[in-house]
């Protein structure tokens, strides 16, 4: 019986039509035997001879025209995709991503390995590469959760949450946030029904805590308070109402624990429960005005050389947060201290006046700081809202 490497070096052998038909059965024979890393050199052999290149690259080849170099990097981008394509069907997961990430496409990448049933072999490539990679966060997060647990979870999201993008930040703090609320609630839930008649199944966690306070008694608990504080502040990114009631919620419930269970935070959430139980108020509506003093108190007393700039940061974003934005860009310019380099504020800047409407007074803030790069940045992003307010209102008045 002839076996497939004898028989594509047969085929390879009759053919009479030239290099490019023999070429087209190396790909076809290549994908066939779902052989990637082989598919790959012959699509690239296939695409140097289309465009008049030697078949395989010398060492000191130059570069040509640019329309060839454009072709023949399509050409590899598209052997790229077709190969990583391949091997993330096969389940070689950090491979075909190596492949796949030249296209860009990570939604591409997401969905094969969603595709892929997870076991121990290969739930650590699949999470470095939707975790690490950013390819699929919330799914990369999702997985460490259910695999090992809330403190490791929580542990890989302190060591990677500032590089990430803000949507992926409120999408792994949203899934730890009803992880934790959801077992918190399980847990009261369970201490209840020991003690008296069952609370209701849709009761919410602060329905259960409220008028119980023997829940708390000789320091009682019913969570990880380490994870509950953790919890808690990374709730602090996400912006949907339900999500921030259950993060109301849990500072409700820490507020009532034992005061040596209550570790205290970093400026201005020193007081932990209670200060972050007014931000999440803020943000929903509750003791607005009374709530935003204390935020504004903290943000102007702060030792910048010692806390750094966060408190100031965090009450201007509440401000833009609850729309507010011309105030908030008041005061991030009144506020931030002037050996703050221009550089660092003027994107800031620039998105609230963007909300705001009103360019001026980044205009004003850059000339006084002696920005010209932050001056030309704002005229133009002012320019372009008022073209994109023109247009708009064109468009409006055509339909």
């Amino acid at each position: 019986m002839t076996s497939p490497s004898e028989d594509i070096f047969a085929q390879l052998d009759q053919q009479q039509n030239g290099p490019a038909a023999m070429l087209e059965a190396l790909v076809e024979h290549f994908r066939r035997q779902r052989k990637p890393m082989e598919l790959f050199e012959a699509l690239k052999m296939q695409m140097r001879h289309r465009l008049g290149l030697p078949i395989l690259q010398p060492e000191t080849e130059t570069l040509s025209a640019e329309d060839v170099d454009r072709q023949l990097e399509q050409g590899l981008v598209a052997a790229c995709d077709e190969v990583g394509t391949m091997l993330l069907q096969d389940g070689r997961v950090r491979e075909g991503w190596m492949y796949l990430r030249p296209t860009g496409n990570t939604e591409k990448a997401a969905r094969l390995i969603g595709a892929l049933d997870i076991d121990d072999d290969n739930a650590d490539e699949i999470v470095e590469v939707l975790l690490h990679e950013g390819v699929d966060v919330a799914r990369g997060f999702r997985i460490i959760l259910d695999r090992q647990g809330t403190c490791n979870s929580i542990t890989t999201l302190d060591q990677i949450i500032g590089g990430l993008p803000k949507t992926a930040r409120r999408q792994a703090a949203g899934i730890l946030l009803d992880h934790v609320y959801g077992e918190l609630c399980e847990a009261v839930r369970g201490d209840i029904a020991r003690r008296e008649a069952p609370a209701g199944d849709g009761d919410s966690l602060l329905e259960m805590i409220q008028d119980r306070d023997h829940l708390f008694e000789g320091g009682a608990y019913h969570l990880d308070t380490s994870h509950l504080a953790s919890t808690v502040r990374f709730a602090r990114v996400l912006d949907q109402p339900e999500q921030l009631q259950k993060a109301w919620e849990l500072t409700q419930y820490g507020r009532r624990l034992n005061h040596q269970l209550q570790y205290p935070g970093e400026e201005p959430f020193v007081d932990f429960y209670p200060a972050h139980a007014s931000f999440f108020g803020i943000l929903l509506g509750k003791s607005v005005d009374s709530s935003l003093t204390i935020f504004q108190r903290k943000a102007r007393a702060v030792d910048v050389a010692e806390q750094g700039t966060e408190p100031i940061e965090i009450y201007v974003d509440l401000l833009d947060r609850i729309g507010r934005s011309e105030e908030a860009l008041r005061m991030a310019i009144e506020l931030v201290p002037e050996e703050v380099p221009a550089a660092r504020l003027t994107p800031l800047l620039l998105e609230l006046a963007g909300r705001a409407g009103d360019y001026a007074p980044v205009l004003e803030y850059c000339r006084g700081k002696e920005d010209p790069l932050g001056f030309a940045a704002a005229r133009v992003s002012e320019g372009a809202a008022v073209a994109s307010g023109a247009s708009s209102t064109g468009s409006g008045s055509n339909a």
